[in-house]
């Protein structure tokens, strides 16, 4: 049965390890580390949410939801939100990206987001289909870029 639960500091070695397999799946550019995640994930000061999904005791998925803020690295409007679905390659397709973005979409909510932005990368059909599958729409296009902003209206 898969746990879904607020990611703490502790989880962000498991978390680099989901990362890092999606890397080696060749859907991640650029491997991480553990130093990393902590920074990006968990001691973000733009962080709405972050949760993981556990399996049998492992770190399977993470989600974190920022708030975008002045010259973020994606371009997003000031006061959108930012998300990021990591999901192991072994686990996919099971609904784990469903189950976190019911938590992320509540806490959007809460957070008074209208807006929600996931910078995919073009060749990454599994999230492509994902985000896709939740109600996001490409909204603007960036000629010569390898990724594609999709916005869901929260």
């Amino acid at each position: 049965m898969i746990e879904v639960r607020p990611a703490w500091p502790p989880d962000a070695e498991a978390m680099a390890t989901v990362q890092n397999a999606i890397h080696r799946a060749g859907l991640r550019a650029t491997p991480v580390d553990t130093d990393g995640v902590r920074e990006r994930h968990l001691d973000e000061v733009h962080s709405i949410a972050c949760t993981v999904a556990v399996d049998d005791g492992r770190v399977v998925g993470f989600q974190s939801l920022k708030r975008a803020w002045i010259d973020n690295p994606y371009g997003v409007p000031v006061g959108w939100g930012i998300i990021g679905t990591h999901i192991h390659p072994d686990v996919g397709r099971r609904g784990i990206g469903r189950r976190l973005f019911v938590v992320a979409h509540a806490a959007a909510e809460a957070a008074g987001l209208r807006h929600i932005d996931a910078t995919i990368r073009a060749d990454n059909a599994p999230a492509l289909a994902y985000y896709s599958s939740l109600g996001f729409v490409p909204y603007r296009q960036e000629p010569g870029s390898a990724v594609v902003p999709h916005r869901y209206d929260v």
